[in-house]
């Protein structure tokens, strides 16, 4: 059952009240779409609340080429930069900065400021490779012992040791928002939660483990320097202003999109637990110190930054990429809008089934390359000698029961390795819109669920930078108190039946 939560106010996301003076702009790059969204704080009667405008959205469409497959990155910035121009036409002379956030992990080599080649995608195969060429020189236990991240394939570390010889050329390696904010600024920096990704930092320090570099076979001269979110970088420089119009600041912000959106979980009490449920499932804590335990390095979770020195203790699931890339295997003429249609109306219907739904390991790894995954789904059952799901209603209902069984559990062992109790589950991002997720994943778990913001991480990025311009009191329990009184979550009861 849902019902709304009875201690929050309604968005105020093109409600009435001033919304003139200064305000800030978030580009928010997903991994299937990008954002431009305008953010102002305006005064409630209960205090400051965030007011948002969707000024663009674009599709975010990877490249394969004979060498690999590759994120169309200058498009994605010129489609950043087409965003923020429509930002200060509809708001002339009242932005004040700007924030940009992304996934994790992948990044580009400069060498003399230019890119050295089309920034890979995380999904392409060549990750294999690093992975090998790492653990014969730094053992799993070891390299888990000193970055505490889970073993991901993709992880940055093992990406730049599949490198095929640019690293001897290359000067500088920066990650996604970062070679953002270089091209907009000329600055070259690492904001530390999304260099918490790269399995470079030591989670302890913060810093970078230069000598863990070195071991990998990766040289530390590429690493920038750091900086934390909430600063400022610079000005846009004189050739991108031209395209935006005008000159503003850019303030480095959780650039991680996960931090951005565990920032922005408008939580009121310590004990919850948090899914930022996107193309990926972050499921996990937010705690004071890293869990780096055999144990923990066993159960495959990750020890990643969050703001004010905090432990996003979390653990990987495949996310609605099950969704969106079964219904692009179904529908590979259509629209996003089509399929996002589609979607709605296939997952009422299986909201109607009946009977038990067959659960798959979500976390398996053949599910993790594009291509057709019903027929993969349909294809773990039929190897088991198990009945798979029939028909693409049923297949979605399967995909959502796996998805709360994985949540459920995730959050179920988060809790026990880091001897944390939890009450409630917070579940911000994209698929905090999905009913009947959200409501299996409190029938499974036996806990409340919260869901909502659905732009949690854009939320975040634009209180961050309301935060550095003084707009806001400092401190993320003010960050979060903002969310809660510029949201309404809804709220989900574990089903008696």
């Amino acid at each position: 059952m849902t019902t709304p939560a009875s201690d929050s106010t309604v968005n105020a996301s093109g409600a009435s009240g001033s919304t003139a003076g200064t305000a800030v702009a978030a580009v928010d790059l997903g991994a299937t779409s990008g954002r431009v969204i305008v953010g102002r704080i305006v005064q409630g009667a209960d205090g400051a609340e965030l007011h948002t405008q969707h000024i663009a959205r674009f599709a975010n469409d990877p490249v394969r080429t004979p060498d690999g497959l590759h994120w169309n990155f200058l498009e994605l910035y010129r489609q950043a930069l087409q965003g923020l121009a429509a930002a200060e036409r509809s708001a002339p002379g009242e932005i004040a900065s700007v924030g940009v956030d992304s996934w994790a992990v992948d990044y580009g080599l400069l060498r003399h400021g230019r890119l050295l080649g089309i920034p890979f995608h995380y999904r392409d195969a060549r990750c294999d490779l690093g992975v090998a060429a790492v653990h014969a020189r730094v053992p799993a236990d070891e390299l888990y012992a000193r970055n505490g991240l889970q073993h991901l394939t993709f992880n940055t570390i093992f990406q730049l040791a599949a490198e095929d010889g640019l690293l001897e050329v290359a000067e500088r390696a920066l990650l996604v928002p970062d070679l953002f904010n270089y091209w907009l600024t000329g600055v070259e920096a690492a904001e530390r939660s999304n260099a918490s990704t790269t399995g470079l930092l030591d989670p302890r320090t913060r810093e970078w483990d230069l000598e863990l570099a070195e071991a990998a076979g990766i040289p530390a001269r590429i690493l920038p320097p750091l900086i934390e979110a909430g600063e400022r970088l610079g000005q846009i420089t004189e050739e991108a202003a031209r395209v935006i119009g005008r000159s503003f600041d850019v303030v480095s912000v959780a650039s991680h999109d996960t931090a951005s959106a565990v920032a922005a979980v408008p939580a009121t009490r310590p004990d919850f637990a948090y899914i930022s449920c996107g193309t990926w499932g972050l499921v996990g804590l937010e705690l004071d110190a890293p869990v780096l335990t055999d144990e923990a390095r066993e159960a495959n979770f990750t020890n990643e930054g969050g703001l004010e020195g905090t432990t996003r203790f979390l653990h990987n699931v495949m996310g609605t990429w099950l969704f969106s890339e079964s219904l692009r295997s179904w529908e590979p003429g259509a629209t996003d809008a089509q399929r996002s249609s589609l979607l709605g109306e296939l997952l009422a219907e299986a909201a109607t089934l009946t009977g038990p739904a067959p659960v798959f390991d979500a976390n398996d790894a053949r599910f993790f390359p594009p291509g057709d995954l019903p027929e993969r789904i349909v294809g773990w059952f039929t190897e088991r000698g198990e009945r798979a799901p029939e028909g693409r209603a049923e297949i979605l209902r399967s995909i959502t029961e796996s998805l709360a069984v994985a949540f459920a559990d995730a959050v179920t062992t988060a809790s026990r390795l880091a001897d944390r109790e939890v009450s409630v589950i917070h579940v911000v991002g994209g698929g905090s819109q999905n009913t009947l997720l959200c409501q299996r994943l409190a029938d499974r778990s036996g806990l409340e669920v919260l869901a909502g913001p659905v732009e949690a991480t854009a939320m975040g990025n634009l209180l961050i930078q309301a935060q550095a311009l003084g707009l806001i009191a400092p401190g993320l329990a003010e960050l979060r108190a903002v969310v809660a009184r510029s949201t309404a979550p809804i709220r989900y009861i574990p089903s008696s039946s």
